[in-house]
């Protein structure tokens, strides 16, 4: 099953997302603790919390596709090596 964030790291699309802003790992966790921080420090309103905690989820989803495509390139790697070093 693919989802929205899915799509929108495909090896093609990697660094965009559909805003067309380049993606980046670190900044995304920096937007979720950013969010987290004025969450906890009471700055929003209640509306706006549910607004910015699905968001922070989308961002989350997003750092995990990100880290598991990566996690199989490494993996693929790996595997070449171990079969390199057998010949």
């Amino acid at each position: 099953m693919e989802t929205q964030s899915d799509s929108n790291l495909t090896d093609s699309n990697l660094s965009k997302i559909a805003s067309g802003e380049t993606w980046n790992y670190e900044a995304t966790v920096a937007k979720v603790e950013t969010i987290i921080r004025k969450i906890e420090t009471g700055e929003l309103e209640l509306a706006e919390v549910f607004d910015q905690f699905s968001a922070a989820v989308e961002y989350l989803h997003q750092c995990e596709d990100f880290m598991a495509k990566r996690q199989q390139q490494m993996d693929l790697l790996i595997e070449t090596l171990t079969n390199d070093s057998d010949f």
